[in-house]
C-alpha cells in the first residue's frame, strides 16, 4: 500500500463502461513512499477528499478492493488516515 495526499479529483464524462460510476483522484505519494513513484490517479471508494491523506492499494488488490476484477483499475483509495506516525 501506498500512503499519500489527495491533491485533486478528475473528471472524465467518456469512459470504458466498466468505470461508469468511478470518482477519480489525484494522489501524491508522502515523500517517504515516493521511491521514484509521481503522482497518480486512484478510483476513490471511501469518499476522500482533497487535502487527505489517504491508503492506497495498487495491481491487483486495488481491483478486488472495489470488487471489479475486469476493471482496468491500477489504484484504489481504500482508506482515509486519521494520524500518521512518522510517515512524513
Amino acid at each position: 500500500m501506498i500512503v499519500g495526499k489527495v491533491i485533486g479529483s478528475l473528471i472524465s464524462t467518456r469512459k470504458t463502461e466498466r468505470l461508469i460510476g468511478s470518482k477519480f483522484m489525484i494522489v501524491e505519494p508522502l515523500e517517504s513512499m515516493r521511491s521514484g513513484l509521481g503522482c497518480f490517479v486512484a478510483t476513490d471508494i471511501v469518499g476522500a477528499g482533497v487535502g487527505e491523506v489517504v491508503l492506497v492499494a495498487t495491481g491487483s488488490a486495488a481491483r478486488i478492493a472495489c470488487g471489479a476484477k475486469e476493471a482496468p483499475i491500477d489504484a484504489a483509495i481504500v482508506g482515509i488516515v486519521d494520524r500518521e506516525c512518522g510517515l512524513g
